[in-house]
């Protein structure tokens, strides 16, 4: 039974994927033939594009850096590192899942994962840095926004 797409998925449905470490944002999606590479499997630019879409939603989940709001912060991956673990095909089901683990005085840190068939296949960590909105300096994150991270994701505040 395939996930439900494009909406976020419960504890529950995640678990039911075989996702081991569910996250409290969870979208999935099927691999399309246009995201492959000569080799026939996903082309590893991909994964970048199913990471950056998850951290927008999150992003404006958590009402950090909304696009198009001139008083919002603006949002910037300052590094990152990624691993691939197993290829993907086309057709594949797969869940990204994302999730703040530390928190900073003005930097968040992520950990999102790609998930398919209840197996991890790439993960990537970075650190995104919230920026004055003209760009003149960083910005810090706001403490009801710290607090909410705490609550929902279980995230740290690291010295």
């Amino acid at each position: 039974m395939s996930p439900r797409y494009h909406t976020n998925l419960s504890e529950a449905e995640q678990r039911a994927e075989g996702i081991t470490e569910p996250a409290p944002l969870a979208f999935a999606d099927r691999v399309h033939h246009d995201e492959l590479d000569a080799l026939l499997h996903v082309n590893n630019v991909r994964y970048f594009v199913w990471f950056e879409r998850l951290r927008v939603r999150f992003m404006e989940m958590h009402n950090i850096g909304t696009i198009g709001d001139e008083t919002s912060p603006r949002i910037v991956v300052r590094g990152g590192s990624v691993r691939y673990i197993e290829e993907m095909l086309r057709n594949e089901d797969y869940i990204v899942t994302t999730r703040c683990t530390e928190m900073r005085t003005t930097s968040l840190t992520l950990c999102q994962t790609i998930w398919a068939q209840g197996r991890k296949r790439a993960t990537f960590d970075c650190v995104m840095v919230l920026l004055k909105q003209d760009g003149t300096g960083r910005q810090p994150i706001p403490d009801d926004i710290k607090q909410k991270l705490t609550h929902t994701d279980g995230a740290v505040q690291a010295p």
